[in-house]
């Protein structure tokens, strides 16, 4: 990263990763603009708040209280990597809305599977709110086929490249404003930093 200074991000896969950059790095969270669009979109009076596994919970527990709904967690037990072998729900979700809170859909295995358990449990319908859509390999296959899951949720952090055409269960939540925000205070902070040291150049020169 020659030349790179300071690093802006988004929802970080695992936070432990800001350790292996000796620069500055500022992980951004999805989370506020998630809220806005479950808020906009979805009749909170019959909803719940599901993670898809054990690693999200600290996620979706944070959704769940900003939004004063109860919580469920799935439990999923791998055979190999990206290949789910089976899931057990823990939570009351029948006859609500489920709406699952995960990082990222890679393969969508993960997500169409967890919606299929919800269903079985009386769910009325599924939405997957998602940080980063990277929908790879026949992720977008998955998706059209699994009928429990009725919404996909992403930002615009992983270009869709067209793929949101082939899918009408995605929709995408635009989180630039979060980051141009960030950078135009970065950039504010910089030229203060800027003048301050003008000015006690500025201050050396006048004591000579």
């Amino acid at each position: 990263m020659a030349g790179v200074n300071h690093v802006i991000t988004m929802d970080l896969h695992a936070s432990q990763i800001q350790g292996f950059f000796n620069i500055p790095v500022d992980n951004l969270y999805a989370e506020p603009t998630s809220l806005t669009w479950i808020r906009e979109h979805i009749n909170l009076d019959q909803a719940v708040i599901v993670s898809p596994d054990a690693g999200g919970v600290k996620r979706a527990t944070s959704i769940a209280g900003r939004l004063d709904l109860p919580f469920a967690v799935i439990h999923k037990e791998r055979t190999r990597p990206n290949e789910i072998s089976r899931m057990t729900l823990t939570g009351e979700v029948s006859g609500k809305t489920a709406i699952l809170i995960d990082d990222m859909a890679d393969t969508c295995g993960t997500l169409c599977t967890a919606a299929e358990v919800l269903a079985e449990h009386g769910t009325t319908q599924v939405v997957s709110v998602v940080t980063h859509g990277i929908l790879s390999g026949d992720a977008i296959k998955k998706l059209n086929a699994c009928t429990a899951l009725s919404r996909v949720v992403v930002t615009n952090t992983v270009p869709l490249l067209g793929k949101d055409a082939m899918c009408d269960k995605i929709a995408l939540i635009d989180i630039s404003p979060t980051l141009a925000g960030r950078l135009f205070l970065q950039t504010s902070v910089d030229m203060v930093k800027g003048l301050m040291r003008v000015y006690r150049g500025l201050q050396t020169n006048a004591q000579r």
